[in-house]
């Protein structure tokens, strides 16, 4: 056998159901170690100073069939050049990832639009802005600790990606792994994972369950999209290095798993 037919293999039987049984009994949680936290946190005055409170998004989806929505989402590359509004982006937010309540002893589970195995939910948003009205162009963290059980988003500005529109253009093409189109969306928002709030639960058999999970939050916000009319595509292409560094992690607690592109589509 060859070594690509041994990797294809290998990549195959990773995609078998492991012995979660075992791999639980060895997981952080039954040691009794507490929880990690839900959401990664913003800390100190100079932080929050950087929050923005998005508005309230009711009445922001104009479709009113679910059919008509299963009918109507597809993948979209190209986009006009107007913006998106802050409620458009705070509904897509909140419909992956906005935490509605809690469950369990020392409310170890979270409730969320997006299912998520054991509800550990390990996934980050950022939002590399480029054209939504009233927010400066830069990267932003949804911060869904803030706005528990409401239906309310807050963002941080965690940073830039270039200077400038036309640094933004080239360096995003980059990020995207070529994919020039995905810099003329209005946003792209970028999933992180951080993977230890899923391994304190499932220890070795948690890295298949999320990658399952991370299929479900790319159809709510793909789904969330289409139901305002707007168009979104999904990237699992893109340059590791390059997102991990644009958004100052470190690659190893916290990784670039997921990107999507969001604005008004021409087609």
């Amino acid at each position: 056998m060859s070594e690509l037919q041994t990797q294809i293999l290998n990549n195959r039987r990773f995609m078998h159901c492991p012995p979660f049984e075992g791999a639980m009994d060895e997981s952080d949680q039954k040691k009794g170690l507490s929880h990690p936290s839900h959401a990664k946190l913003i800390t100190g005055q100079q932080e929050a100073d950087k929050i923005v409170t998005l508005p309230p998004f009711d009445g922001v989806t104009s479709r009113n069939s679910y059919t008509e929505l299963l009918d109507v989402r597809r993948s979209k590359r190209a986009y006009f050049d107007v913006p998106m509004t802050q409620a458009q982006l705070a509904f897509m937010l909140w419909s992956a990832i906005g935490i509605q309540d809690f469950r369990g002893p020392n409310d170890a589970a979270t409730l969320r639009p997006s299912p998520s195995g054991g509800a550990r939910h390990p996934f980050n948003l950022y939002v590399s802005v480029r054209n939504v009205e009233g927010i400066d162009s830069g990267s932003y963290l949804y911060l869904p600790l803030k706005n528990v059980g409401q239906k309310q988003v807050a963002i941080a500005r965690v940073g830039d990606i270039a200077d400038d529109a036309e640094g933004y253009t080239g360096k995003m093409s980059y990020m995207m792994a070529g994919q020039k189109w995905a810099a003329r969306a209005a946003a792209v928002i970028l999933v992180t994972c951080s993977a230890y709030r899923a391994e304190w639960r499932y220890s070795t058999a948690s890295h298949r369950v999320m990658l399952i999970d991370l299929g479900h939050l790319g159809q709510n916000l793909m789904l969330s999209a289409a139901s305002m009319g707007l168009g979104s595509c999904c990237l699992a292409a893109y340059d590791q290095s390059a997102c991990d560094e644009a958004l100052g992690i470190d690659g190893i607690e916290e990784y670039t798993v997921y990107a999507l592109t969001v604005g008004k589509a021409r087609d």
